[in-house]
């Protein structure tokens, strides 16, 4: 390789390594705008979700089903609700997962905790509900609650 090739290489490999770190990591958004986001996700026909993921400050992606046979994973902008990406799948599995319900509460138990912001909340098969978010600080905080009874199993400072 000659030293031109090399010159490049490595400012290109860095830029790229960074270009990925900062796209693996999620935003978060204050616990109340888990309307807007519930809001849109509704609208679209989500009965059951797996997961809520916020991708920035005007992105969500929502996992879940629609009926008893469509699983759906969609991400929306928050400003507006529309569409930005969006792929569906026919499962013979039937629907499960978090209600709306389920959610609030979730987030709720996740709040008396500390948390001020969320980024994620996702339901295991086992009824596990993970929330990750955000306290004042700006400290990660992990909590995990059983779906129905909303006990805190676990908790999770960083």
């Amino acid at each position: 390789m000659n030293t031109m090739k090399k010159m490049l290489l490595i400012p290109t490999s860095a830029l790229l390594l960074a270009a990925a770190a900062g796209s693996a990591q999620a935003d978060s958004l204050p616990m109340d705008r888990i309307d807007d986001v519930l809001t849109h996700a509704n609208a679209y026909g989500f009965s059951h979700y797996e997961e809520v993921s916020i991708k920035s400050r005007g992105r969500v992606e929502v996992e879940g089903w629609l009926d008893d046979e469509w699983f759906a994973d969609v991400d929306f902008s928050l400003d507006d609700g529309e569409t930005l990406e969006e792929k569906r799948e026919r499962l013979i599995t039937g629907a499960w997962g978090m209600s709306e319900d389920d959610i609030r509460q979730a987030l709720d138990v996740a709040n008396q905790e500390g948390m001020v912001e969320f980024e994620d909340i996702d339901i295991d098969e086992s009824g596990m509900i993970e929330v990750e978010g955000r306290d004042e600080n700006g400290r990660e905080l992990e909590i995990s609650v059983r779906q129905g009874s909303y006990e805190v199993t676990q908790i999770d400072r960083d």
